[in-house]
């Protein structure tokens, strides 16, 4: 998504901004991991994974593959993911993000010590 000023353009890949997301999501409450589309297998690792993120002229959408812990309500925890993910990103960026989706791929018994 560029922006171009009389001083030159700042162009933000989709890549920084699923990271982003990625971070605002494993933040939230009730999240147990994220997904890759389709897969209920847990990835904690790869940043990218489970987010998508598409530029359409000005718009940012955001779709978010995630495990929730069971026993969470679902819509709750969905409804906070996407405020916390437009929140952060918007912050970040100084862009409005036009729709985050959540997709819930899978519940999980989380490990509690």
């Amino acid at each position: 998504m560029p922006e171009e000023t009389r001083l030159g353009k700042i162009e933000i890949a989709p890549t920084a901004i699923a990271s982003l997301a990625s971070q605002a999501v494993l933040k939230s409450y009730g999240v147990v991991g994220m997904t890759a589309r389709g897969l209920a297998q847990v990835l904690r690792r790869d940043a990218h994974r489970g987010v998508e993120v598409r530029v359409e002229g000005d718009e940012i959408i955001i779709d978010l593959y995630v495990v929730l812990e069971y026993g969470t309500r679902i819509s709750a925890v969905a409804h906070n993911i996407m405020s916390n993910v437009k929140f952060s990103v918007e912050k970040a960026l100084g862009v409005p993000v036009s729709q985050v989706n959540v997709h819930v791929q899978a519940l999980r018994v989380s490990n509690r010590e």
